[in-house]
């Protein structure tokens, strides 16, 4: 069984951070290196959007403009694990985030490149 599954979300005050998680596990996770991870947002009404990716080795990583400076995603592949380090939240980066994965070199921003999916952690922000 193939499963992301994402956690840290919460509620926070505009200017606080957050630190998600999500891990892999599943036969198709065995070598997790081999997969380029993302993180996207849904906000309610609107599409999901990307956030961040990095290369399977971690050496590559992409943001949105509007998170670049605010977020760092990183991932620890001894533990099957990505992270995104969400520093200086607004209140428009309330939605629910995340993390995908694709069995490819390069980070690409479609969610239709992402073969496999997390149900999703509950980010909210107060203004």
């Amino acid at each position: 069984q193939v499963q992301l599954v994402e956690s840290g979300g919460g509620l926070v005050q505009a200017g606080g951070s957050l630190r998600l998680s999500c891990a892999a596990s599943g036969r198709t996770f065995s070598i997790f290196s081999s997969y380029t991870m993302g993180w996207f947002r849904q906000a309610p009404g609107e599409e999901r959007e990307f956030v961040a990716g990095i290369q399977r080795s971690g050496g590559g990583t992409y943001y949105t403009d509007s998170v670049k400076g605010r977020f760092t995603i990183s991932r620890d592949n001894a533990k099957n694990t990505v992270f995104l380090q969400m520093n200086s939240l607004k209140p428009e980066d309330t939605a629910v985030y995340y993390c995908a994965a694709r069995d490819g070199a390069y980070i690409l921003t479609s969610t239709g490149a992402y073969k496999y999916w997390g149900q999703g952690t509950q980010v909210t922000v107060s203004s």
